[in-house]
């Protein structure tokens, strides 16, 4: 989350993690980590999503049931099982990191190794 307007995507920024919504997408966990930007002049107050007004989760959770909805799809394919906060948050991330190195792990190799 940020206060700033973003005409892309291709970049960098740091942000903070502070919760998250553990989706179900076609029997699959696709977790939705929300994180606010650091040092935004509205948005970086928020440590936790218990920081966040209920109407704002609200509008996260619309948009992520909503956001693969197409005219004439097969219907409901997502579910939302849980909101969470930022501890668990940082567990999700973890745990995705280290599915990431299992599963890609000869990359990781390569991209440790120095130039020669």
């Amino acid at each position: 989350m940020t206060e700033k307007t973003l005409n892309h995507s291709n970049i960098l920024l740091q942000a903070i993690p502070i919760g998250g919504l553990r989706l179900i997408d076609n029997n699959e966990a696709d977790d939705k980590i929300i994180a606010v930007m650091k040092d935004d002049a509205i948005f970086s107050k928020w440590k936790d999503i218990a920081d966040c007004s209920q109407s704002f989760i609200d509008r996260l959770q619309h948009y992520f049931l909503t956001y693969k909805d197409a005219p004439g799809s097969e219907g409901k394919r997502c579910e939302i099982e849980s909101v969470y906060g930022r501890e668990e948050a940082y567990k999700v991330i973890e745990a995705s990191n280290k599915d990431y190195l299992n599963k890609y792990s000869d990359l990781n190799n390569l991209l440790s190794r120095e130039e020669i």
